[in-house]
């Protein structure tokens, strides 16, 4: 089976801003991601859970995978949500069947 080289990015974020997020990556030319509930976690300030330690409405990851010479447009549209607030910007090489999806 053909595999084709893609870029897996992942956004990590307050719930609130998941809206602000996904319109920005659309505008950017993004034509898929998904969208996961972040239960807890550990990072610079310490371990913090869904419960509330962060915001009301907890954190969410935002995974897209995308053709690599899409990436820079990508990051510049999550960096413009995620600069000023609570977030993590992760991207991996990845393969993926199916190219014409992405």
């Amino acid at each position: 089976m053909q595999m084709h080289e893609a870029k897996r990015v992942e956004i990590i974020i307050e719930a609130v801003m998941e809206g602000r997020l996904t319109a920005a990556l659309q505008k950017a030319g993004v034509t898929g991601y998904t969208v996961l509930p972040v239960m807890g976690g550990a990072g610079r300030s310490g371990e913090w859970s869904r419960e509330g330690q962060i915001g009301r409405s907890g954190m969410v990851a935002v995974v897209c995978l995308i053709r690599p010479e899409r990436l820079e447009s990508l990051l510049e549209a999550a960096f413009a949500v995620v600069e000023r607030h609570i977030g993590v910007v992760s991207v991996s090489d990845t393969k993926v069947v199916r190219a014409e999806r992405f």
